[in-house]
């Protein structure tokens, strides 16, 4: 039995596992090709980077396959990003060739060439296709149908029609799956397009700084944008002149040292290598001087920061990529001045009705037009602005100021490359601690108007707004008119050494008042009170003398009501105090000649009173002319 079931059946059953076999190879073949094929119809991958200005981000589609159609879509997520992209040939030098694309544009259109018409003649000189805005917006959507089996390269840039755009962009590329151009398509997992990190150098940053450290500033920092796990971070310092002997530390956010470069042996020079265990932003690198008897070294420093670019190191590393350091934002200040409203000189104060301007550029507010369909940016609170924007504000407050600053208006107005431009009219009450009375009432005053930033200069600076530094044509101020005024940049401490920002005036007094109300009727009475000595009743002229005397401390009380209680003489008061003695003395010498008189000594008297005559006006001139050297 067995052995005949053997025998009998042995090679049907070969015969059928062999016809299996063969039909398993068959299916297979079919099969696997038909797989890889609906693998790759209808791959979608989504990429996500950064673009600085100047920067092109290179992708390497590989193998790819004559016949199949590829869809890119381009859209910038932060920033104001016009993204622009293009497929040429592996074979073409990809660094040259984006770049001798841009200047190319820019030649033409600065030769007077329409942007319209030359970006396409160009475009097509380089790439095999490209795309500039034909998605929503600013997007960029391109199809491409693959002419022969090959790799290719994928360029995405910013567009050309636009100068200085930057920001993050979303990049999504389809095989064989047109909903990437309507946003239907997401992503399947696929690798179609990789990032040739090397040629576009997006991972390679560096920033220059300079700075100066003095003996009132023996140190500073500067804070480090945001970096990345991974990311090596390259610093060196050098002196540039004095004897600085710079010192270089980076701390986290705790103000823990994570590494320190120290110039050895008095030298000029100093560097550290850092490695990021994690993502984090906001670190600082503190520049500080070594103490060398006693006293911190001070001079003017370079400092490069690199970010996984190691030529920093040697010191000949240019700055390319994107914002390593977070610059101090740079804030034009600017005031227009339309009204005086009150000068109050008892109390050392002046009120005025004026125009606030600030402007500054910060990269973290840029946006592209086309998400919010909008040309300009406006809010008309400061609150609405952090809350919208989260973003750095340069707060300020006037040094100055007594009371209420009363805000008739505000505005911060946003523009797509990130500048702002801040705007108040406001009314206020300001002291007014400068003013000087010793010439008065020739007295040329100083006024100020003090804004005082409230960040410290490694995160706020101030420069003038000279467009936006006026006084107005009519103050509304009938005693004053002003005769110069200028602004200026200066320092004061508040959080460390903090930017100021003055407006200055100088205004001289309206002297019509002065003249006809005080001058003139005193030296009428002065005049006056000489012509009684052609009288010979003495006693007469002793109580004109007296009631001169009255007149004059009337003056002094009149003045005394305009001015603070001073500790020291002005003009007005030099000459009232000269009238005061030169009356009183009058009224005594007119006395004494009464009693001479009445002692029967009247030829004595008339003597003494032929010189006294002539010496009186004499004596007036005399002392005016000793004040007006006193009081030049």
């Amino acid at each position: 039995m067995i052995r005949f079931w053997r025998g009998k059946h042995r090679p049907r059953t070969t015969e059928r596992q062999a016809a299996c076999l063969i039909f398993i190879l068959l299916l297979l073949s079919v099969s696997i090709p038909a797989a890889a094929q609906i693998q790759e119809s209808g791959s979608v991958q989504v990429l996500t980077e950064r673009l600085e200005t100047g920067e092109t981000a290179f992708y390497d589609l590989a193998g790819l396959r004559e016949g199949q159609d590829i869809y890119i879509h381009a859209t910038g997520t932060s920033g104001n990003l016009d993204p622009f992209i293009a497929i040429a040939h592996p074979t073409i030098d990809r660094e040259q060739m984006a770049a001798d694309f841009v200047a190319g544009v820019e030649e033409a259109v600065s030769g007077g060439g329409d942007p319209l018409g030359v970006i396409p003649r160009i475009a097509d000189r380089y790439f095999l296709a490209w795309d500039d805005d034909g998605g929503a917006g600013y997007a960029a959507a391109l199809h491409f149908r693959v002419p022969a089996d090959g790799d290719y390269v994928l360029d995405v840039m910013a567009s050309p029609a636009r100068e200085e755009t930057f920001g993050d962009y979303r990049l999504t590329i389809g095989i064989d799956a047109p909903g990437v151009l309507d946003g239907t398509a997401g992503p399947t997992g696929s690798t179609i397009a990789v990032l040739d990190r090397e040629a576009s150098r997006l991972d390679m940053a560096v920033g220059e700084v300079a700075g100066t450290l003095t003996p009132e500033k023996t140190g500073t920092y500067h804070i480090l944008g945001p970096v990345r796990q991974g990311d090596i971070l390259y610093a060196r310092v050098e002196r540039t002149s004095g004897d600085l002997i710079p010192v270089i530390v980076l701390q986290d956010n705790g103000e823990k040292i994570l590494a320190a470069g120290i110039a050895t042996d008095g030298g000029g020079r100093a560097s550290f290598t850092y490695t990021f265990t994690e993502a984090t932003e906001n670190s600082r690198i503190e520049v500080s001087g070594q103490e060398r008897g006693g006293n911190a070294t001070a001079g003017a420093y370079r400092l490069l920061v690199g970010i996984n670019d190691p030529s920093v190191l040697g010191g000949a590393a240019e700055p390319h990529g994107g914002a390593v350091l977070i610059a101090p934002l740079l804030v034009a200040v600017g005031v227009e001045m339309d009204q005086i409203t009150v000068v109050d000189q008892q109390a050392e104060n002046f009120g005025v009705v004026a125009n606030l301007w600030m402007q500054w550029n910060d990269p973290a507010l840029a946006y592209s037009p086309d998400t919010c369909d909008c040309r300009i940016k406006i809010y008309r609170e400061i609150d609405d602005f952090v809350a919208a924007e989260g973003t750095r504000w340069p707060e300020f407050t006037l040094y100055n100021q007594q009371g209420n600053r009363w805000t008739q208006n505000s505005l911060i107005s946003i523009q797509p490359d990130g500048t702002a431009t801040y705007y108040e009219r406001f009314w206020v009450i300001l002291q007014a601690p400068d003013f000087d009375f010793k010439n008065y009432p020739f007295d040329t005053q100083d006024f100020y108007i003090r804004v005082d930033s409230i960040y410290p200069e490694e995160a706020v600076f101030y420069t003038p707004w000279e467009e936006k530094t006026a006084v107005g044509t009519q103050l509304g101020e009938e005693e004053w008119y002003i005769t110069g005024s200028d602004s200026g940049i200066g320092s004061i401490m508040i959080t460390g050494i903090n930017s100021r920002y003055s407006f200055h005036f100088t205004a001289q007094r309206h002297l019509t008042y002065y003249i006809l109300r005080i001058l003139v009727p005193i030296l009428l009475i002065i005049v006056l009170s000489w012509i009684p000595f052609l009288l010979r009743d003495y006693g007469k002229r002793a109580d004109i003398a007296g009631a001169n005397l009255l007149l004059f401390i009337a003056f002094n009380f009149t003045i005394a009501n305009d001015l603070p209680r001073l500790g020291y003489l002005t003009f007005l008061d030099s000459i009232l105090v000269t009238t005061f003695m030169i009356s009183g003395a009058t009224v005594a010498y007119n006395l004494y000649l009464k009693w001479l008189a009445t002692e029967r000594q009247k030829e004595i008297a008339e003597r003494i009173d032929r010189i006294i005559v002539w010496l009186y006006p004499l004596g007036y001139i005399l002392a005016i002319a000793l004040i007006l050297i006193f009081f030049p």
